[in-house]
Protein backbone atom coordinates (compact mmCIF):
# COMPACT_ATOMS: atom_id res chain seq x y z
CA UNK A 1 0.00 0.00 0.00
CA UNK A 2 1.44 3.68 -1.03
CA UNK A 3 1.11 6.59 1.38
CA UNK A 4 0.28 9.70 0.15
CA UNK A 5 2.78 12.34 1.74
CA UNK A 6 3.03 16.50 1.64
CA UNK A 7 6.48 16.20 2.44
CA UNK A 8 7.39 18.13 -0.78
CA UNK A 9 5.43 20.88 0.48
CA UNK A 10 6.33 21.18 4.13
CA UNK A 11 10.33 21.48 2.69
CA UNK A 12 9.63 24.33 -0.06
CA UNK A 13 7.45 25.91 2.96
CA UNK A 14 10.49 26.35 5.12
CA UNK A 15 13.33 26.72 1.77
CA UNK A 16 15.20 23.44 2.59
CA UNK A 17 16.73 21.56 -0.56
CA UNK A 18 16.21 18.19 -1.06
CA UNK A 19 20.09 17.58 -0.53
CA UNK A 20 20.25 19.58 2.84
CA UNK A 21 17.71 17.48 3.79
CA UNK A 22 18.86 14.22 2.77
CA UNK A 23 22.22 15.00 4.30
CA UNK A 24 20.30 16.16 7.54
CA UNK A 25 18.71 13.00 7.43
CA UNK A 26 21.55 10.62 6.61
CA UNK A 27 20.11 9.49 3.23
CA UNK A 28 20.64 10.29 -0.14
CA UNK A 29 18.68 12.96 -2.59
CA UNK A 30 17.42 10.56 -4.56
CA UNK A 31 15.23 9.02 -1.48
CA UNK A 32 13.78 12.06 -0.66
CA UNK A 33 13.42 12.49 -4.26
CA UNK A 34 11.66 8.75 -5.02
CA UNK A 35 9.43 9.56 -0.90
CA UNK A 36 8.35 12.69 -2.54
CA UNK A 37 6.95 11.48 -6.02
CA UNK A 38 5.17 8.61 -3.91
CA UNK A 39 7.59 6.16 -5.67
CA UNK A 40 8.78 5.01 -2.35
CA UNK A 41 7.68 4.35 1.18
CA UNK A 42 9.74 5.48 3.51
CA UNK A 43 10.75 2.56 6.78
CA UNK A 44 9.00 3.52 10.15
CA UNK A 45 12.69 4.43 11.27
CA UNK A 46 12.81 7.07 8.68
CA UNK A 47 9.08 7.86 9.14
CA UNK A 48 9.96 9.03 12.51
CA UNK A 49 13.07 10.75 12.01
CA UNK A 50 10.47 12.96 9.51
CA UNK A 51 8.50 13.56 12.11
CA UNK A 52 10.83 14.92 14.50
CA UNK A 53 12.75 16.82 11.45
CA UNK A 54 9.50 18.94 10.46
CA UNK A 55 8.28 18.91 14.39
CA UNK A 56 4.89 17.94 12.84
CA UNK A 57 2.50 14.96 13.86
CA UNK A 58 2.91 11.81 11.18
CA UNK A 59 -1.22 12.89 10.59
CA UNK A 60 -0.35 16.23 9.09
CA UNK A 61 2.74 14.63 6.56
CA UNK A 62 1.40 11.26 5.84
CA UNK A 63 -2.24 10.36 4.79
Amino acid sequence: MLVVNHIREIRQRRGITQIKMAEDLQVTRQTINAIEKNKYNPSLELALKLVDYFGLPIEEIFF
